[in-house]
């Protein structure tokens, strides 16, 4: 039997949230677990550090990752067969993390769009640059009843030099989550430099561990032990908004 726990993750510091919105844990249909057999691990490694609920959210990116409800489904059955038989208790649901494209817009006129919870949908922008009708779409998002949350916005470098679209989107109840990742460091620090002031503006709605690999875990592993995690609990604490996506799963 395999350990999946680490020894960090089994002492004393936890996560000060027991709900994941963000992870790549369903095997084998984008960047993040290759397979059933890595995603229990990785899953374990979450557990470790608390978590209770976990939405998992596979890429759906156009002519990268085209996946449908159909491919997700199917895969997310594997990973919750995958997880009985490793007998790791979790309580488990689906959705996606949907890049915002001409695939994401024809998926949500069909109705195709699955949400993480109530009326909640966790979308991305492109790392190379905003799409150039933003505030359109998500002006349709909010229309079909969805509150859209952003991914990850410290990690949009196009957003460095032009802060005041942080104040423009959050403004118009765009929601942003903001990852464990970028608040260690694993990014750079100029993304951290963001999630911190980002913090400071009360501008971070949902936190998650966007976790694809070992990697990503073993540098949360130490990130939950440190005097940085300390210093964005203290000032997060009570007042992300994770927890409230715990219940039933979306119809």
């Amino acid at each position: 039997m395999f350990n999946f726990f680490s020894k960090k993750s089994q002492g004393e510091e936890k996560l000060f949230f027991s709900t994941d919105i963000h992870s790549h844990v369903v095997p084998g249909i984008d960047d993040g677990s290759p397979s059933v057999e890595r995603s229990a691990e990785l899953v374990g490694r979450m557990k470790g550090w608390g978590l209770e609920k976990l939405i998992v959210t596979p890429h759906v990116t156009q002519d990268t990752f085209e996946n449908t409800p159909e491919i997700i489904s199917e895969a997310y059955g594997q990973l919750q067969d995958g997880l009985r038989q490793a007998g790791i208790e979790v309580d488990t649901d689906y959705s996606a993390e949907y890049r915002i494209d001409e695939m994401f817009v024809e998926q949500l006129e069909a109705g195709l769009v699955r949400r993480l919870h109530g009326d909640y949908l966790l979308v991305e922008n492109s790392y190379i640059q905003e799409p150039y009708n933003l505030d359109q779409i998500l002006f349709q998002v909010s229309m079909k009843g969805f509150r859209p949350i952003l991914a990850h916005p410290e990690r949009y470098i196009y957003y460095y030099d032009k802060r005041n679209r942080y104040d423009e989107l959050h403004g118009k109840g765009i929601l942003f989550q903001v990852n464990l990742l970028s608040l260690a460091g694993y990014y750079g620090k100029e993304p951290k430099k963001i999630a911190e002031m980002l913090i400071e503006k009360d501008y971070v709605d949902f936190l998650g561990t966007d976790l694809h690999r070992r990697a990503h875990a073993e540098v949360i592993d130490k990130y939950i032990c440190s005097k940085d995690y300390r210093r964005h609990r203290e000032k997060l604490e009570g007042r992300i908004m994770n927890d409230e996506l715990r219940g039933p799963s979306p119809k």
